[in-house]
């Protein structure tokens, strides 16, 4: 299996459980690594053979700058799946991290794997 992926996308979104929270919006950073095989782009260097980091950053860019979740779980579960189905990926890692949300740390949030590893 090999891994494309995506590190610190920071996308402004609604996101949090407390009522001044869903009137603002702050950053989420998020991190994903993506199962696949990249033979077939290597040989042929056809952008068109791979999974495209790009196609997959201007999703998620559209998706969570629109959304309003209340937790970064939903959010990373709901990243996961518009993933694995738009783009065919079989295994996923989604790290979603809401940096400044507690003062003493530089960044907390969620990791998730769905999918199965090939």
């Amino acid at each position: 299996m090999d891994i494309v992926y995506i590190r610190e996308l920071e996308v402004e979104t609604v996101i949090g459980i407390y009522d001044w929270e869903r009137e603002i919006q702050q950053t989420v950073s998020i991190d994903l690594d993506m199962g696949t095989d990249i033979r077939q782009a290597a040989a042929t260097e056809d952008v068109e053979n791979t999974l495209n980091y790009k196609s997959v950053s201007d999703l998620l860019i559209e998706f969570v700058g629109k959304s309003e979740f209340q937790l970064v779980e939903t959010m990373a579960e709901e990243i996961a799946e518009r993933v694995m189905q738009t783009f065919g990926v079989r295994w996923i890692r989604v790290r979603v991290g809401k940096p400044g949300a507690v003062p003493a740390a530089r960044d907390v949030g969620v990791i998730i794997e769905r999918g199965e590893r090939f």
